[in-house]
C-alpha cells in the first residue's frame, strides 16, 4: 500500500445527488494502492477506507476496522491521486474501486469518490462490500457504480454470526436489490477449512448466486495467513490461527458446486 500525500486543493464543484450541500467531502481513508486481478478487472486504483462494521475471524487486514485508524482525506487527493495513472489503467481495462473496511460505512464519502472517478476521469467504477450496510448505498451510488464485489461469507446464518459477529440478511437483502436493478456482481465466497468449506454451505451460495441473474463470475478465496502478523501487531491474538488454508482439491471442489449452477468460479 502506498503513502497518503498532503491534499492538493478544494474539490471541484461536480458532485452526485444528495451531496453538494456539504461539499467538501472528506472521508477516513486508510490507504491506496494500484493492484492488478484482485479487485476487479484490469489494473486498477485501489481506495481502502478505514471502519467496518463486521469483525470476520479471517480479516486479513485488521488494521481498516477501526475508522481512527484512516486519515481524514478530502475526494480531491484521492482523484488526484487515481488521475495519475489513467492512461495506464485504461489501456489495461482496469478502472477503480472504492474497498476498505467497508465503503458503506462512508457513504456520502464513497458516492462522492465513485461519482468523480467515473465523471471527472472516466474510469470503471467497482464498489467492494460485504453489503451488510447496502442500504446505506443510494439509488445515485449505485448508479455511478459499474461493477459490485460483494462477499457471501457464508450461507449458514449461526456461522455467519460466528464469522462476522452481524446477521447475513442484510447482504441478501442488498444482493436481491442489486439484481432488481441488474447490477453486474463478481461474488467473493472465502474456502475456510472446518468452516466455510461444509458442500451444503456451498451449496446454499451458489443457489443463491445462481437465482439472481447478474453474477457474472464467482471468486472463491482460499483461506491464508498472511494477515496474521497484522493482528499481531495489533496486540490481539489472530482468531483463526492454527487453521491450515485449503488444498487445491478442496478448492477445485468447492468451484464446481457454483459451476454446475451455471457460475463462471475461478
Amino acid at each position: 500500500m502506498t503513502g497518503l500525500r498532503p491534499s492538493t486543493g478544494p474539490a471541484p464543484a461536480a458532485t452526485p445527488a444528495g451531496v453538494a450541500g456539504r461539499r467538501p467531502v472528506t472521508g477516513s481513508v486508510h490507504s491506496w494502492d494500484v493492484a492488478t486481478g484482485v479487485d476487479g478487472p484490469g489494473t486498477r486504483f485501489v481506495t481502502f477506507l478505514a471502519g467496518c462494521p463486521l469483525a470476520c475471524l479471517y480479516c486479513h487486514n485488521p488494521d481498516t476496522m477501526n475508522m481512527r485508524s484512516g486519515r481524514r482525506t478530502g475526494t480531491e487527493e484521492v482523484v488526484s491521486e487515481a488521475r495519475k495513472y489513467g492512461a495506464f489503467i485504461r489501456a489495461s481495462g482496469g478502472g477503480v474501486t472504492v474497498s476498505g473496511g467497508e465503503p458503506l460505512l462512508q457513504p456520502l464519502f464513497t458516492a462522492e469518490l465513485l461519482h468523480r472517478f467515473k465523471h471527472e476521469l472516466g474510469m470503471h467504477t467497482a464498489l467492494d462490500t460485504s453489503g451488510y450496510l447496502g442500504a446505506r448505498a443510494t439509488d445515485a451510488l449505485l448508479a455511478d457504480t459499474d461493477l459490485v464485489l460483494l462477499d457471501i461469507k457464508s450461507w449458514d446464518r449461526a456461522l455467519y454470526r460466528r464469522l462476522t459477529g452481524c446477521e447475513l440478511e442484510p447482504t441478501l437483502d442488498f444482493a436481491r436489490r442489486l439484481a432488481a436493478l441488474d447490477k453486474e456482481v463478481w461474488l467473493r465466497f472465502v474456502l475456510v477449512p472446518g468452516l466455510t468449506d461444509d458442500p451444503g454451505n456451498v451449496e446454499g451460495v451458489a443457489a443463491f448466486a445462481a437465482s439472481l441473474g447478474n453474477v457474472s463470475r464467482v471468486d472463491v478465496l482460499p483461506f491464508h495467513t498472511m494477515g496474521a502478523a497484522k493482528w499481531e501487531a495489533l496486540g490481539r491474538a489472530f482468531p483463526l490461527e492454527g487453521t491450515p488454508p485449503p488444498t487445491p482439491e478442496q478448492v477445485g471442489r468447492a468451484r464446481e458446486i457454483f459451476t454446475r449452477h451455471g457460475l463462471r468460479a475461478v
